[in-house]
């Protein structure tokens, strides 16, 4: 589970996030939609402990990720809008690499394979070189290095950032099996349409702050837009007025 009990972080005096509350239990996905600067780049950093929060805490199956950094980390796996690998090796060893790192060094190299492909890498692309790798294909070892880490819960920041449509409905798969098999996951996008498919739950950030939820279900596509866009006409108006 992710948690955020009144989560705020500033930066001299700008607040980067307001008294966040948020809950992402055991299969949900909690898309978080806002304009750059909004605050989802900070949330997810705030979750992974790359940031000291100015107040509030933030947990990751109820381990303060402040106090507990190591413990909090133990099944979170983070998937970053450009996940690196090692170009020479190919996408077999790097997976062997980094299970390896999380501790993992028993899977034979044939487990290995079966997390690439239910990852949605394809057969013929696990001993190519990872330097051939489009972005989809690089995200896919991603996922399969934290189904072999046995993640339970995943922050994923901008991930379908860049992907063609059909790179990014494979991951969007990939993500809803996940879902289904228990994960709690949070992301970060600016993309309407993928968050609506994939998502349990759509968050809009604005300024720093958590303004709305909405249950994906609950909206058509255009709806949804309508909704955003309406936030965002707000921020605008604000603008204007303090121009004028």
């Amino acid at each position: 589970m992710i948690e955020a009990r009144g989560l705020s972080k500033v930066f001299g005096t700008a607040w980067a996030l307001r008294e966040l509350d948020l809950v992402v239990a055991q299969g949900e996905l909690v898309a978080l939609l806002g304009a750059n600067g909004a605050g989802k780049t900070t949330t997810i950093n705030l979750f992974l402990g790359f940031l000291q929060p100015s107040s509030g805490v933030a947990l990751v199956n109820g381990q303060d990720v402040h106090k507990a950094p190591l413990a909090s980390k133990r099944e979170l796996a983070y998937i970053p809008e450009q996940v690196a690998l090692y170009p020479m090796l190919t996408g077999l060893e790097n997976l062997e690499f980094f299970t390896a790192l999380a501790g993992h060094t028993d899977y034979t190299k044939a487990q290995l394979g079966e997390f690439l492909e239910r990852a949605g890498l394809a057969p013929a692309a696990i001993e190519r070189r990872a330097g051939t790798y489009s972005k989809g294909m690089r995200q896919k070892v991603g996922i399969a290095a934290a189904m072999a880490k046995r993640a339970t819960t995943f922050l994923l920041d901008e991930p379908l950032s860049g992907l063609d449509p059909k790179a990014a409905n494979e991951f969007s798969t990939t993500l809803r099996n996940l879902k289904h098999e228990g994960a709690a996951i949070l992301m970060a996008t600016h993309d309407i349409f993928r968050a609506k498919e994939v998502a349990s739950r759509i968050g809009m950030m604005k300024a720093g702050r958590l303004v709305d939820q909405i249950d994906s279900a609950s909206l058509g596509h255009a709806e949804l837009e309508a909704v955003y866009l309406e936030h965002m006409r707000d921020d605008a108006a604000t603008v204007t007025a303090r121009a004028s």
